[in-house]
């Protein structure tokens, strides 16, 4: 008996569906500018939100009571837990999945332990996906819940901490690459710091650097194929994490010569608790050209913490596909669903709904963006605007052809008294708002 034999697989039956587990929008083959839904979108489940995670929070103890988190021998419960993942993964229907290592397979109590379980596991993911076409999305080394990296991993003041951090990423990335997944990601959970007392910022930024210029090395060794992707967050778990967001990754990229090299996973409550929109963060990582892939949640605005909750508004949703699709996609990207149900959603049930819900969302915000392109207002009131770089005098500024001494001259010869045009933001508003409700 599977804990899902309760739930049918889940169909699309279009908008006027009553039916609470199937598709209104979700149309996998439905073509959306020359590709189908399926192919812009890419949607993938996590592992550690929807099978690992009991339910806890810092208040209390997990409320969750799935099947696979009784107590048993870790590696037959590593085994359930794989059952029942590909099972949900095939009757949502969703393509990709993501994993961190020590979703998927025991820590054990050493080096050699974890590397024997992660190997054994391999076979049973990679039987899984043969038996279901489900693919992995990226897989991932968990360097942040263990006590040991308590102080961070590559950031740590004990190379012997950094050397074991090095070791799970080893693995996890060979394992990736074993798997046929399209990314690998690389989150700093706790590459930060809490306080400047006990912390040397350069060494540190430098640790991390020469970190990831090794993955990148062995990636190429490899052969790896996919793409290296850091994840940018803010803070929390500490109090400010170096990768704080796209540009400040940007920076750390061409400091250490890797922005050809690697690109971002953008979150969506990651950006706001950043100070920013998931639309900027978007359009910030394709104006620097390290767009790479999504996690798709969202925050609750009266928290001030990640809380993982399932996208829901079609209105951000559309903003962030205008910026993804005018970026050329998202490649081997996609949108993982790095999202989490309540503590208080405890049926085997709320578990689609949340992943039903959020992948219709980004259905109905694919075809609203692409409504937007089709006769794109946005661009041509921009092009408008920016008219003037585009004439001889604005391409010679850009081109270093006159100096700060050639611009003063001419701005006095030609008795310059340039006057503000508006910016029509009420306007452009209002033409967005038609896109997507119109």
């Amino acid at each position: 008996m599977s804990y899902f034999d309760a739930i049918p697989a889940i169909r699309y039956e279009g908008p006027e569906s009553q039916s609470a587990l199937a598709f209104r929008h979700y149309d996998a083959d439905r073509l959306v500018l020359g590709k189908s839904m399926q192919e812009h979108l890419r949607f993938a489940v996590c592992y550690w939100h929807t099978f690992v995670w009991p339910g806890s929070d810092v208040f209390g103890a997990g409320t969750f009571q799935r099947p696979w988190h009784a107590p048993a021998e870790p590696m037959a419960q590593a085994r359930a837990k794989a059952d029942v993942a590909f099972d949900f993964f095939s009757r949502l229907g969703a393509p990709f999945y993501t994993f961190h290592d020590t979703d998927v397979a025991p820590e054990g109590n050493n080096l050699a332990e974890y590397r024997n379980n992660f190997a054994a596991m391999l076979e049973v993911l990679a039987q899984k996906q043969e038996e279901t076409g489900i693919r992995l999305l990226w897989g991932t080394a968990n360097c942040f819940s263990n006590p040991r990296y308590a102080a961070g991993a590559a950031s740590n003041p004990n190379p012997e901490v950094f050397a074991y951090a090095a070791t799970q990423v080893f693995t996890a990335l060979n394992a990736t690459h074993q798997l046929g997944g399209a990314n690998y990601v690389l989150w700093g959970g706790r590459e930060g710091y809490d306080t400047l007392l006990n912390t040397e910022l350069k060494r540190e930024r430098e640790q991390l650097g020469r970190f990831m210029q090794m993955v990148v090395e062995h990636k190429h060794k490899l052969g790896f194929k996919g793409t290296i992707l850091i994840e940018p967050k803010p803070q929390e778990p500490t109090k400010h994490q170096y990768d704080y967001d796209s540009a400040t990754v940007f920076g750390f990229l061409q400091q250490f010569g890797l922005e050809k090299e690697i690109k971002v996973n953008i979150e969506a409550n990651h950006a706001t608790l950043a100070g920013h929109s998931f639309q900027h963060e978007i359009a910030t990582a394709v104006s620097l050209g390290i767009m790479g892939s999504i996690d798709a949640n969202r925050g609750d605005t009266q928290n001030g913490w990640d809380t993982d909750q399932f996208p829901n508004s079609v209105e951000e949703l559309t903003l962030a596909l205008y910026e993804i699709l005018k970026g050329g996609g998202l490649g081997n990207g996609g949108f993982n669903f790095d999202a989490k149900v309540r503590r208080q959603s405890l049926d085997a049930e709320d578990l689609f709904h949340g992943h039903v819900g959020a992948m219709d969302a980004l259905a109905l915000a694919l075809e609203r963006a692409a409504r937007l392109l089709e006769n794109d207002l946005l661009a041509q009131f921009k092009a408008r605007r920016y008219a003037g770089w585009d004439s001889d005098f604005g391409r010679q500024i850009l081109a270093g052809q006159l100096s700060l001494q050639d611009l003063a001259q001419l701005a006095i010869q030609r008795d310059l008294h340039p006057q503000a045009v508006s910016g029509r933001q009420e306007y452009l508003e209002n033409m967005v708002n038609r896109a997507i409700f119109g």
